[in-house]
């Protein structure tokens, strides 16, 4: 008896769950339409959300693409910049090394010349004199010559009246034409 109380508890509990099951099997499959469409939902919202994420950060690489691009062209026109002003600074300074070595050889140049003007001069200057001293010697050795040849006659006149002044201008005169004219200048 025992066994068939058991059936009969039993069957009588299966029966009182059938129309549970049927009803819940029923929500059930109510409820997993409603979850897989949410799961669909959700699904396109992510497909969707990713497409936006993809569209975004494609945009974003584009930006910074674009903004490494204008960097990069900021750097080559600053290293141009500052190519163009190194090379300025290099001709100027070249420029003015060649003007400070240009002055220097018109210098060396003038201070040259005038030595050489100097020396010129002084060259000229000693010419002079010893060309002065050669007509004096000359002008000296004739009127020795021409004192001891004739005595005081041959000078032309008496020594006695003949003054100092009038010696020496004849005495000169007489340099002259042995030595010519530019020699007593």
């Amino acid at each position: 008896m025992k066994t068939h109380q058991v059936l009969s508890v039993l069957a009588l509990a299966l029966a009182s769950l059938l129309p549970v099951g049927t009803y819940a099997a029923d929500k059930s499959a109510d409820d997993l339409a409603v979850v897989g469409e949410r799961i669909r939902q959700t699904g396109d919202q992510i497909r969707a959300d990713l497409k936006e994420a993809r569209v975004r950060f494609d945009a974003q690489k584009a930006r910074e693409e674009a903004e490494r691009k204008r960097e990069a062209e900021r750097a080559r026109q600053q290293a141009a910049r500052e190519a163009a002003e190194k090379a300025a600074i290099q001709e100027a300074k070249r420029q003015q090394a060649l003007e400070a070595a240009q002055a220097q050889a018109r210098k060396e140049a003038a201070l040259k010349a005038e030595k050489a003007e100097r020396e010129r001069q002084i060259a000229l200057a000693n010419q002079r004199v010893k060309d002065e001293q050669a007509a004096r010697e000359r002008a000296a050795k004739a009127l020795a010559a021409a004192r001891k040849s004739a005595g005081p006659s041959a000078m032309g006149g008496d020594p006695a009246v003949e003054s100092k002044k009038e010696r020496a201008a004849r005495a000169l005169a007489a340099a002259r034409q042995l030595s010519g004219p530019k020699a007593m200048e």
